[in-house]
C-alpha cells in the first residue's frame, strides 16, 4: 500500500467493509462508485469471505472501466472441479479446517475462473510462481502453482 501511495501518477483508493485505515467504507456488493470508474482493480483475498461472491463480482465489472484490468486472487483448491460452500457449518473450529479460515464461506475450486467469465470478464490464467525461486513465492505469499485471475473488462 505504500507503495503506491507513493507514486504521484496513481490515483490509490482502498475500500474495505470494516478496516479502520481504509479510505473508503464500504460492501463490495454495493459500491458507491460511478460504473466504469476504476483502471485498475485488486482484490485481494475477499470474495472468499463474501456470502454472495457473484453480486460482488458484477459490482467489480460495473466499476471498472472497459479496457481496465483486475487481480481477483483469492484462496484455491485445484484439485476441485467446483468450488465447495456449506453454510451449515457453523462451528468456528470445523470452518477453519474445512475453509482454511473460520471467516471464510467457501472453497474456491477450478470453476472460479469460468464464474469470472460469466460475469463478463476476459479471464487470463496466470502461474506466477513458474518462473519464480521459492524464496520469492514465499516473499510474495503466493502457493506453488496458484493460478491467478488477471481479469479485463
Amino acid at each position: 500500500m505504500k507503495r503506491f501511495r507513493k507514486l504521484k501518477n496513481l490515483d490509490y483508493t482502498t475500500t474495505d467493509l470494516l478496516s479502520p485505515i481504509a479510505d473508503v467504507k464500504a460492501d463490495i456488493c454495493n459500491l458507491p462508485f460511478e460504473d466504469n470508474s476504476y483502471d485498475i482493480i485488486f482484490c485481494n483475498h475477499v470474495l472468499e469471505h463474501i456470502p454472495d461472491d457473484t453480486k460482488a463480482m458484477q459490482e467489480l465489472y460495473r466499476v471498472l472501466k472497459p479496457g481496465g484490468m483486475g487481480i481477483f486472487q483469492i484462496p484455491q483448491d485445484l484439485s476441485r472441479a467446483t468450488t465447495f460452500e456449506d453454510d451449515t457449518i457453523t462451528d468456528k473450529a470445523e470452518r477453519a479446517k474445512i475453509f482454511g479460515q473460520y471467516d471464510h464461506v467457501r472453497v474456491y475450486g477450478r470453476d472460479y475462473f469460468d464464474k469470472l467469465r460469466s460475469i463478463g470478464f476476459k479471464v487470463d490464467e496466470v502461474d506466477y510462481t513458474a518462473n519464480l525461486s521459492a524464496e520469492a513465492i514465499k516473499e510474495y505469499c503466493l502457493a506453488p502453482g496458484e493460478i491467478i485471475p488477471v481479469v479485463y473488462k
